[in-house]
């Protein structure tokens, strides 16, 4: 029998950089009250969410991801051309082929990357990040793009008072590299498929010209929360203790940004110490899906809130139902 020769990759892995994209229009809770009856305190009470980001035409799922990777590879210190993978997580990309990443590789000016997308709904990003960090351990790649972008709004049911509010655009991305020391934790990670109607697409693509209706995202408000506070609670605390981390070991959280009132639940039930900054990107941003939490990471660097060597828990959940958890350090 041939002997296979093994890989040779880096003991670790970490982020080294990272880059957001917020479209140019603000849409605040006045605008989707021309739709829906509700009222702004409501929304507030319910999200915690008073305005979101959405694309104009020519801020496509490609040009924001792009927006949002060349900061990051600046941050980084490195060039487009050590990038040896781009991993795009998206469920709104809706060329089912080729993949974007494959655009986004290409204008980035990448030497061939591997490019190639990902569904895995609100929890994309963590999927990519963990793919990439396999990608450097085992060698196939020193640099890793991993992006996470939305255009939500053309998924959103405006007439549809469970979720008109919810959703917003945008594109998060960083740059995982080689480390000497391991600066991303294990992934706890997995779905639960006898959910999966409880956040979902209203129509699949074959049957929407039958339908006379454009395909929007649904969820039964109620059975989500339930999952997100409970269920992923559980799954933060499986990904500290993966880590070998307590919650006071832990300097900043980014859950993914779907729901203040998630986020608070969460907290609360994480017994999360009071110096624990918490991302709260949902009040401006809403829910960006797996562009959430590279953006939510972004603002906190930018705004000072947190800092490059803090050690953060994040944690994606959404349609699938499909969720990842783990601690990371902040570049």
């Amino acid at each position: 029998m041939s002997k296979i020769r093994p890989s040779k990759g880096a003991p670790y892995a970490r982020i080294l950089g990272v880059g957001g994209y917020r479209p140019v229009r603000v849409v605040p809770n006045d605008v989707i009250l021309e739709t829906i009856d509700s009222s702004d305190e409501w929304i507030r009470s319910r999200s915690g969410i008073e305005s979101r980001h959405w694309a104009s035409d020519e801020e496509t799922v490609a040009a924001m991801s792009l927006e949002a990777s060349g900061k990051a590879i600046a941050n980084a210190g490195i060039t487009a051309a050590q990038i040896g993978g781009v991993v795009v997580a998206t469920v709104s990309h809706f060329k089912q082929t080729p993949a974007v990443a494959t655009e986004i590789a290409d204008k980035l000016g990448t030497d061939k990357a591997a490019a190639f997308d990902i569904s895995a709904g609100c929890a994309g990003f963590g999927y990519g990040l963990t793919l990439a960090k396999g990608m450097i351990v085992d060698g196939s790649a020193e640099y890793v793009l991993v992006i996470g972008v939305e255009r939500l709004s053309d998924l959103t049911d405006l007439e549809d008072r469970a979720t008109a509010f919810l959703f917003g655009d945008g594109a998060g991305a960083v740059v995982v590299g080689p480390s000497d020391e391991p600066h991303i934790g294990p992934t706890v990670w997995g779905s639960e498929g006898d959910k999966s109607d409880t956040i979902k697409q209203t129509v699949p693509w074959n049957e929407y010209d039958s339908s006379g209706k454009f395909p929007a995202i649904t969820q039964e408000g109620q059975a989500v929360f339930r999952w997100a506070v409970f269920e992923m609670a559980k799954v933060a605390k499986e990904a500290l203790d993966a880590s070998g981390l307590s919650p006071d070991d832990l300097d900043v959280f980014i859950p993914h940004q779907a729901n203040e009132r998630i986020i608070d639940s969460m907290v609360k039930t994480l017994k999360l110490p009071e110096h624990v900054t918490v991302a709260r990107d949902v009040r401006t941003t809403g829910n960006t899906s797996a562009a959430s939490i590279p953006l939510a990471m972004e603002r906190l660097l930018a705004t000072g809130e947190a800092k490059s060597g803090d050690t953060a828990l994040v944690i994606g959940f959404g349609a699938g139902l499909v969720y990842a958890a783990t601690v990371v350090t902040l570049p």
